[in-house]
């Protein structure tokens, strides 16, 4: 079974996508009230830090303007997604010290302000275009999620929804983005609760991110990416493989092999070095032997 059949569908126009849908059910319109009530008391990813955004920021640093520090036409994602309108929004839910895009991705000071109804515009030029998808990247999309929203209210193409975190959500995030999100394009980064507290500040990590990962194939289409770090093999990568098989099937798993020494990563001596050939071929053998298309 193609495990990303429907998103297939909806780029032959044989289907929606689901915001298309929920726009005109009216489902759209209760998220986005619902959603800017919730940036009075943010509740968006796991940590729940229940800041009034309009006043303050949270641990993410992300306040309640749209800030951008990229958005362009992406032809350096999987395959089944080039080329995709990809918007990279400032701040994060996590920190980690090997982030590729950092300060921007960490700063949100350093993003553009872009207005809800530029970013729809933005959407709309680039379908037109030609990209297949609008991925909502970061930093961090979550703590955009009623911006997003606010803003595919005003989108009038049939162009799928990838929403592309790092899988750190509330239950009350995944919750608003049912029914709206194609695709959950998700890391999972950890299976070690002390490398995720070490490496990205993310207590509980390993449980939130396998609970939003069943959520993601229950609400829409799931692709997973495993990033292989030095010295992360056996805690870490070797383990989230493992549980993909055991619990998710047949989804679409990308094992990543670019790691390379970033941002803070040199405080960290297993960090110090790009991945070898070797270890990241073993990662590989080793989701293969478990069954999985990687």
């Amino acid at each position: 079974m193609d495990p990303l059949k429907t998103y297939k569908r909806i780029l032959e126009g044989k289907e929606k996508p689901k915001f298309i849908k929920a726009k005109e059910d009216g489902t759209l319109e209760k998220k986005i009230k619902e959603a800017e009530g919730i940036l009075e008391n943010c509740k968006l990813c796991e940590r729940q830090c229940g800041v009034n955004r309009f006043k303050e920021k949270g641990f993410c640093g992300v306040g309640n303007e749209w800030r951008i520090f990229g958005a362009h036409t992406h032809w350096g994602e999987e395959k089944e997604l080039i080329p995709s309108a990809t918007i990279f929004e400032s701040g994060c839910t996590m920190k980690c010290v090997y982030c590729q895009n950092a300060p921007e991705s960490m700063d949100y000071n350093l993003g553009e302000e872009w207005s809800v109804k530029s970013v729809a515009e933005w959407i709309e030029r680039k379908w037109k275009e030609g990209c297949k998808n609008i991925n909502f990247v970061g930093g961090d999309p979550t703590p955009y999620i009623p911006h997003i929203l606010k803003a595919l209210s005003l989108v009038n193409v049939n162009m799928p929804v990838v929403f592309n975190s790092n899988a750190y959500l509330s239950e009350t995030g995944m919750k608003l983005l049912d029914g709206v999100v194609d695709v959950y394009l998700f890391d999972f980064r950890y299976f070690s609760e002390k490398c995720a507290r070490k490496l990205s500040s993310a207590p509980d990590y390993p449980e939130v991110a396998k609970r939003n990962h069943l959520l993601a194939k229950q609400q829409g289409e799931l692709m997973i990416r495993v990033l292989v770090m030095p010295g992360h093999i056996e805690c870490d990568a070797k383990p989230v493989l493992r549980w993909i098989a055991e619990n998710l099937g047949n989804v679409y798993v990308n094992v990543l092999g670019q790691y390379h020494p970033c941002w803070k990563a040199w405080d960290f001596p297993e960090l110090k070095r790009n991945l070898s050939s070797e270890e990241y071929w073993e990662v590989i053998s080793y989701g293969k032997g478990l069954g999985l298309k990687v």
